[in-house]
């Protein structure tokens, strides 16, 4: 395969692409990340989504550390050609955590009367599933 799919992209001047994780079966929209060339690359070869950390500045393969990886359905590419959509399947010990902090997906405050609160439940403390 050659890299024509990859060139077509609009990457960021840093080289990235925003993407973001949705639920293939609920619709739900689970995390927002980042990827370079490589992580979109391993991501379509190995069929598991791989992100670049920008904070770490190293290739995340999501679920290296807490075992919730994300098998990757589809990838769709907006009008703009520069932002990715994965429609996953989110797995793990626990099945359907996504977020670090042990909840089903990383947008769950929600402003309420001027303060974000918290609304949707911890599904396993983080501290079990990060050693």
């Amino acid at each position: 395969m050659t890299d024509d799919w990859l060139d077509q992209i609009k990457w960021d001047a840093d080289g990235l692409l925003p993407v973001i994780a949705q639920e293939r079966d609920s619709g739900d929209v689970l995390m927002f990340a980042w990827m370079n060339r490589e992580a979109l690359r391993r991501t379509a070869a190995q069929g598991e989504a791989v992100y670049w950390s920008r904070s770490r500045q190293k290739f995340w393969h999501k679920g290296e550390e807490s075992g919730h990886t994300q098998t990757v359905h589809e990838m769709r590419l907006d009008c703009d050609n520069d932002v990715l959509l994965l429609k996953i399947t989110q797995n793990g010990h626990t099945p359907g955590i996504a977020c670090h902090t042990g909840r089903h997906s990383c947008f769950f405050q929600r402003f309420d009367k001027g303060a974000w609160v918290a609304a949707d439940a911890v599904l396993k403390d983080p501290e079990r599933i990060y050693k």
